[in-house]
């Protein structure tokens, strides 16, 4: 009799998971934290899960590097997200300090500053109030829980009319 938590649990051979982790890879990029956890829910051991891993690595489905570089401009140029809040996400999927730099030198510095110009005027025609004080920190607060640097939105915010 199989009980209720084996019922949930696929539990797939080590061959299985290899083709259903490269199919999962080569949809989108994916942190090797990400792949790891999807397969350990697909019921494998940890020896298993460490050989899947390095034969996606060995074949390329697998980088880290890639996956940084890609991660940081996706959340950049689609979410509007500035460094420090990406940096945090890339933490959180445990992508390396090293990788984090490397994907933040991939940033166009002027395109950076445009998307938060662009994300302060689009802000900025929401905002109702008419006093310059009220509407330069509804602002400043807002690029800031974007995740942009405070000296960058203090730039972007005096170079412009409010």
């Amino acid at each position: 009799m199989f009980d209720e938590e084996n019922r949930k649990k696929k539990i797939l051979t080590q061959r299985q998971a290899q083709l259903k982790a490269e199919s999962y890879c080569a949809y989108q990029e994916r942190a090797q934290q990400e792949v790891r956890d999807k397969l350990y829910s697909w019921g494998l051991s940890e020896e298993e899960v460490e050989n899947v891993l390095s034969d996606l690595i060995a074949e390329n489905f697998l980088n880290e590097e890639r996956f940084a570089i890609a991660y940081c401009n996706g959340k950049l140029r689609m979410k509007g997200w500035g460094k420090i809040k990406i940096k945090q996400a890339l933490k959180l999927k445990r992508v390396s300090e090293p990788l984090i730099k490397i994907a933040f030198k991939q940033i166009d510095l002027d395109e950076y500053e445009q998307i938060l110009s662009d994300l302060i005027d689009k802000k900025r025609r929401e905002i109702g109030s008419k006093d310059f004080y009220t509407v330069k920190n509804k602002l400043y607060q807002f690029a800031l829980s974007r995740g942009f640097e405070s000296d960058l939105i203090f730039s972007v915010l005096n170079s412009k009319e409010l």
